[in-house]
């Protein structure tokens, strides 16, 4: 009789706190809407999109210049493109440069 009583007990504990969580849900809801809403928030947002148009040219040149440095210091690292090795580069500890197939 005990567990039926507890099933009974958190089906209306889960019920009653559905309820009470969805209410709570719609206040919060609202709150964020009527925040969202507000004149000094938009005219905000609306200066933020604003100044990221205006910076957007500048940090796609940095990040091109920034991409183009990374890819050089790469293919220094790693050599050229025909599989040959540039002058002063060693072979990693551990790797064969022609292993035995």
């Amino acid at each position: 009789m005990s567990k039926i009583s507890f099933l009974a007990g958190v089906g209306v504990g889960y019920v009653l706190g559905a309820r009470a969580g969805r209410e709570r849900y719609e206040q919060i809801k609202s709150g964020a809407q009527g925040a969202w809403n507000n004149p000094k928030v938009q005219e905000t947002v609306s200066h933020a999109q604003d100044l990221a148009a205006q910076k957007a040219p500048v940090v796609q040149h940095k990040l091109a210049e920034t991409a183009s440095t990374a890819v050089h210091k790469v293919s220094e690292k790693v050599g050229s493109n025909d599989g040959t090795k540039e002058a002063g580069q060693d072979t990693p500890a551990g790797f064969a440069e022609n292993p035995a197939k």
